[in-house]
This record gives structure tokens, sequence and C-alpha cells, in this order.
């Protein structure tokens, strides 16, 4: 009876997605720190009743577009993250460097001392120091 008084209810709405999801966990986090400061609480409501509203949305155009506009901001902080997380486990061996003109990334060894530096890529060459 509910789950089937439920579906009529969802048929045409937009449902949970990732950025409904992420929005109700911020909400949750923002609720915890409610004992500290009470706009926690007003940012935390206002959050929730957004993602409830998104969930409830008939304007599926709209809300795809802000979920794809979401997950690609998204992956491209989890990719920049992930970057700096590989970066500095090989910052201990590699000294990394960017070419002036292409700006590609180079990979050198460590402890060279001052080297002239061929990017691959594009063939400039520059000095650095390892």
């Amino acid at each position: 009876m509910f789950i089937s008084r439920l579906q009529e209810t969802m048929a045409g709405r937009n449902g949970l997605d990732k950025l409904s999801i992420t929005l109700i966990i911020l909400s949750v986090i923002l609720n915890a720190f409610t004992r500290f400061s009470p706009i926690f609480m007003m940012f935390a409501l206002l959050i929730m009743f957004y993602a409830i509203w998104r969930i409830f949305s008939k304007n599926l155009a709209k809300r795809r577009e802000e979920n794809y506009r979401f997950t690609h901001i998204a992956g491209d902080i989890k990719e920049s993250f992930a970057q700096w997380q590989y970066r500095r486990q090989q910052s201990k061996q590699y000294k990394f460097f960017t070419c002036p003109d292409c700006r590609s990334r180079l990979r050198l060894p460590r402890g060279k001392g001052k080297i002239n530096i061929t990017c691959p890529k594009c063939g400039q060459k520059f000095r650095g120091k390892t």
C-alpha cells in the first residue's frame, strides 16, 4: 500500500540523484554543528529543504542540468585531489616541473643538481634544480 502510493507520488518527479544525496549529507553534517552555533541549524534546514524540493521537482530538464554541472565540478575536484596526492607520494624520489611553453608536467629524479630539461612534448629547453 505505502510503496505503491509512494511510486504514484514520485512518478514524473526528479527523485534522488548525486546532488540531492550530497545536499542531504551536507545538511546532516551541518546539523551536527548546531550546538556550537545556531546559524548552522538555519543553513542545515535551508539545504535540507532545497534537497527535498529537488527530489519532488517535476522540472526534470533543470534538475538534470544542475546534477550534470555538479557531477562535472565534483569530478574535477576529485581528479585534482588525486593528482595532488600522487605528486605528494612521489615527491621524495622525484621533482615535478612544468614546461613554460606547453604547460605539460614533467617528472625528474631528485638529486641530479642543476640540469637542462628538454620537454618531450614540445622540445622547449629550460633549466631546473632537482
